[in-house]
């Protein structure tokens, strides 16, 4: 199953592709989005959840740490590209590079505890 799954995947990339080339082409360039701020919101929520989870299982000892830091660092990615691609010239969009700075962090962070091969437990010296 695993090799069919595999197969799988690489299909949807392969498919993803030509959709993409679509959508650059049909897309307006821009649009008015209802519940703007809930998106925002829904989002940083999703990242601090990912964050504590990923802490909590951690400290425990917990090896699932791996997998939340990985769905956290995807978060962590996404929210700054958001908030690269959305913000307005000047002051807006230099604050949106600063928050991707901290987010890229975040998510360097979490990249590396996924890709650990420890338990996830946090050593005291």
């Amino acid at each position: 199953m695993r090799k069919w799954t595999l197969i799988l995947l690489g299909a949807a990339a392969v498919v993803l592709v030509p959709w993409t080339a679509v959508l650059a082409t049909t897309l307006p360039s821009s649009t008015r989005v209802h519940h703007w701020s809930m998106a925002w919101i829904g989002l940083d929520v999703l990242l601090a959840t990912g964050c504590a989870a990923t802490a909590l299982l951690g400290l425990r000892g917990d090896p699932r740490a791996r997998l939340t830091a990985s769905a956290t660092a995807s978060a962590a990615v996404l929210d700054a590209w958001f908030d690269m691609t959305t913000a307005r010239t000047g002051t807006a969009l230099l604050q949106a590079a600063a928050c991707a700075v901290a987010e890229g962090a975040v998510a360097g962070v979490c990249v590396a505890l996924a890709l650990s091969r420890g338990r996830g437990r946090t050593e005291s010296r």
